[in-house]
């Protein structure tokens, strides 16, 4: 494909002001609606800081804004998260969820839990090491002499997931019973038990994401095959090591917080690049504004969609993230 030749900033500022202009409508939205209706009002007024602290307001600042941050955070990392890794293994059907990096994250996270780690920086710390040791593993079995192939990534995918599905069933059942409930929700992807007081938790991913966007250019080069962009200057190694413990990182923090929530990183990324191009110094920051737009309104639909209660937001990302991964998969093999 031939490279755009129009000047990168009025196209960046665009997807920027779109994109942007979007999430705050979706922000605006998953605030305002709630099980007794509309209250977009309340909404505009505490943002202009004329709320009447009524009850009203408390359930805004305290039980609604904590998600809506929370499912904002997780849907930007989850997809940024799947666009570096279809850079990083040059796979299209990558994502971190699909490749098992997800499902060790939340085994890490759930032996932090069983042992009684706190979520910062025990649980997150555990969540890491077990997202590093899948995606390792991953990556040995579906090399071979350096050259990562597509159905052997996939499969080895697969496997680690069904592994760690294993693991994490074995753990629940030697969970306290008080404990399983939780754990099972949780896994889900669970936004309910969020809270103000563990907003800071998130603050690492604003490094990772600041990472991630700095280096969209040398992603690019990175598409181009190891040889190439070494070729053209690219420290490959450095790179491309930096990229791993980012994404792995931010990938753990978001499954700490949120759970297992599929296919984010397979669903944005593919539609960011037919909106903005292959480009990632623009699909970078299109990935990181559509995903958290997006995960904002499956939350929302989420909590509105049962007659009574709520589920799990994880049950919508997978019923829109399946199919589409095996209509890509099946266009893969034709």
């Amino acid at each position: 494909m031939a490279a755009d030749s129009r000047p990168l900033a009025p196209r960046l500022l665009l997807v920027v002001c779109l994109l942007g202009g979007w999430l705050v409508v979706a922000v605006l939205l998953a605030l305002a609606v709630g099980p007794s209706g509309w209250h977009l009002g309340e909404v505009l007024a505490l943002l202009v800081g004329r709320g009447n602290g009524g009850l009203e307001e408390t359930i805004i600042l305290q039980i609604r804004l904590p998600r809506v941050v929370l499912a904002a955070a997780v849907g930007a990392a989850l997809s940024l998260g799947g666009l570096v890794f279809q850079v990083l293994l040059r796979n299209p059907l990558a994502e971190p969820y699909i490749l098992g990096v997800s499902g060790g994250s939340a085994v890490g996270a759930i032996i932090g839990m069983l042992l009684g780690f706190s979520p910062f920086p025990g649980e997150m710390a555990m969540a890491f090491a077990g997202s590093m040791l899948v995606l390792l593993v991953v990556v040995a079995l579906a090399s071979g002499r350096m050259r990562v192939g597509r159905d052997s990534l996939l499969l080895g995918g697969v496997m680690m997931n069904a592994f760690c599905g294993a693991i994490i069933m074995f753990l629940i059942s030697i969970a306290q019973r008080s404990e399983v409930q939780q754990i099972f929700f949780w896994l889900m992807g669970d936004f309910t038990m969020f809270s103000n007081e563990r907003l800071p938790v998130l603050l690492p991913l604003l490094p990772c994401f600041a990472v991630i966007l700095l280096l969209a250019r040398p992603m690019n080069l990175l598409l181009l095959g190891r040889e190439s962009a070494a070729t053209m200057g690219l420290s490959v190694e450095r790179v491309t090591l930096t990229l791993l413990l980012a994404n792995t990182f931010m990938v753990s923090v978001v499954v700490c917080q949120a759970g297992l929530v599929g296919f984010v990183g397979l669903v944005i990324p593919h539609i960011c690049r037919l909106m903005v191009g292959p480009d990632h110094r623009l699909l970078a920051p299109a990935s990181l504004l559509g995903g958290a737009s997006y995960l904002v309104l499956c939350d929302l639909l989420a909590r509105k969609l049962p007659a009574s209660g709520e589920m799990p937001v994880g049950i919508l990302t997978a019923l829109v993230g399946a199919p589409l991964f095996i209509a890509l998969l099946w266009r893969s093999r034709q």
